[in-house]
């Protein structure tokens, strides 16, 4: 009977997936959905991952991660606050209409609203101010050393067709509401997406008049997210998926063995954490009322010392994960692998700072958690239950598909939560900004949900958001590094690995931010 269903569902896969492969069309599936088609409202890999083929920023990563323009051709520093950049002319929005400076304008200003979460990519820019239709002046509050890997994911939306759409609000995901730009897309990329049926698939097809060359040569693309493991697998073996970017761990070494396919491997510079809320009076989800036991630092430790990582790596992990002590991974500019060395497991350890604490008897909590975005996520939150429950640490796990858990999450309705954090900029800076720093009605802090608030990693991270001298803003990174470790702001359980799997006729570029590009992928 188990096998049935699962042919039943591998059946159903089939069908959405559309049956035989077409010329140059990429057949891609994963795990995970996107959120939104709004490119403003929420700072989510897949998300990001997918909209990026149809919505570009000013400037963007070369295949080796080197920043190159797009949106701009050229930038230059008036003053240490003042960049000029000259737009690209010629270029058009899917519909035909030409991209301006009023473009870009409308979009700062749409970014910007603090319903969405993608504030970050514009941190520390003022203004934008039109000077012609193809040129406009970033009025920064102070310099900005990461000024243009941050804009990067500061993507350009049609202003005129946002306005007719009655769409200029950027979505409030967390509030369950949706928009025109939430369900429908107008960018410039070089690729249009055609439809997305939530949960089934999203297509797109190669934008014809992009004002770049394609240097692979995929026309369509089908993205399909399987969150079941073996259908996933099933559904690559078969033949009706040409790529694979969430692999099972325990399937990699026989798909490594299949002549017809190929596994590209390389690091992700994502790091696997639990976030315990620090800042409320009392846990929402706790036996532990009147306080907060997650304020202090010695419960948090001991939450830390009681998981062992090394176990988590060897036999979830089938050994496709780094161990973290650090909240940034190897390739993110900060990381230093002599910091980067957990806490070493100790049960008895964790139960004496438990006691010393004020709780010999444990405590109750519920812990959530994603079970379709990260590799073996809800398997992860098993382990980590059954490790607190040695040292008295009762833990519920509610786990859930990504969709509706972030809205708890965003919605601070967690005592403590799994998540995952991707370095867009791969510098250390967008995690201690985004993570740690106090949250405030602007980017900082606009992924803090567990309600850090440390004086010591906001005075590091407001100066070195405009330090240009590049010795003395990485001592700051690695000061506010330290002093997240130190104080158990978080609590790092791994960095992934990330291996792709595909067929043999696929070439793509293996990318660390996870994010396949169809500009860069070609079947033959």
């Amino acid at each position: 009977m188990k096998n049935f269903k699962l042919m039943l569902v591998a059946a159903s896969v089939a069908a959405v997936l559309a049956g035989p492969a077409q010329a140059q069309t990429l057949r891609w599936a994963a795990q995970n959905d996107i959120l939104t088609l709004d490119p403003h409202s929420q700072n989510h890999a897949t998300t990001n991952a997918i909209l990026m083929h149809a919505y570009e920023g000013l400037t963007r990563y070369n295949d080796k991660y080197q920043v190159e323009p797009a949106l701009a051709t050229k930038w230059t520093y008036i003053s240490p606050t003042q960049v000029r950049f000259e737009l690209r002319k010629g270029v058009k929005f899917h519909d035909g209409t030409p991209f301006t400076a009023d473009d870009v304008v409308f979009s700062f200003g749409r970014i910007r609203q603090p319903q969405g979460t993608m504030g970050i990519y514009v941190t520390g820019i003022n203004e934008i101010k039109k000077i012609d239709d193809h040129t406009v002046d970033f009025i920064m509050a102070a310099p900005n050393p990461l000024l243009l890997r941050n804009i990067i994911d500061f993507r350009i939306m049609s202003k005129s067709w946002a306005e007719k759409n009655k769409t200029t609000n950027t979505q409030d995901y967390k509030a369950k509401e949706e928009n025109f730009a939430s369900r429908t897309v107008m960018g410039t990329g070089a690729y249009k997406i055609t439809g997305w049926t939530p949960e089934q698939r999203i297509t797109m097809t190669q934008n014809a008049d992009w004002w770049d060359k394609h240097t692979g040569n995929v026309k369509e693309v089908i993205y399909t997210p399987i969150k079941s493991d073996p259908t996933r697998v099933a559904a690559l073996l078969s033949g009706d998926v040409d790529m694979l970017t969430d692999l099972p761990t325990q399937d990699i070494a026989r798909l490594r063995q299949d002549s017809k396919l190929k596994v590209v491997d390389g690091p992700e510079v994502r790091t696997i954490y639990l976030a315990p809320d620090m800042g409320s009076p009392e846990l929402k989800h706790s036996n532990i009322k009147g306080k907060n036991p997650f304020a202090d630092k010695r419960v948090r430790q001991a939450l830390s010392m009681a998981i062992d990582r090394e176990a988590i790596k060897r036999n979830i992990m089938r050994g496709l994960s780094i161990p973290a002590g650090l909240m940034v991974a190897p390739g993110v500019n900060g990381h230093s692998p002599e910091l980067d060395t957990p806490i070493k497991t100790d049960v008895e350890g964790a139960k004496k700072l438990l006691a010393d604490a004020g709780y010999p008897n444990g405590l109750e909590v519920r812990l959530n958690c994603p079970n379709n975005r990260y590799v073996n996520d809800e398997e992860i939150c098993q382990a980590v239950v059954a490790m607190w429950a040695r040292v008295g640490v009762k833990a519920t796990l509610a786990a859930e598909n990504m969709a509706t858990f972030i809205q708890k999450v965003q919605n601070f309705d967690s005592s403590i939560y799994l998540l995952g954090w991707g370095v867009a900029t791969y510098d250390a800076q967008y995690s201690l900004q985004s993570l740690i720093r106090t949250r405030t009605t602007g980017a900082d802090g606009n992924f803090n949900f567990s309600k850090i608030s440390d004086a010591t990693v906001d005075r590091l991270v407001d100066a070195m958001k405009t330090e240009t001298d590049t010795a003395k803003r990485n001592g700051m990174i690695r000061e506010a590094l330290v002093r997240t470790k130190e104080e158990v702001l978080t609590i790092p359980l791994h960095h992934q690995m990330r291996p792709w799997a595909m067929k043999a006729g696929v070439t793509t570029l293996h990318r660390s931010d996870d994010r396949p590009e169809a500009r860069f992928t070609s079947i033959r």
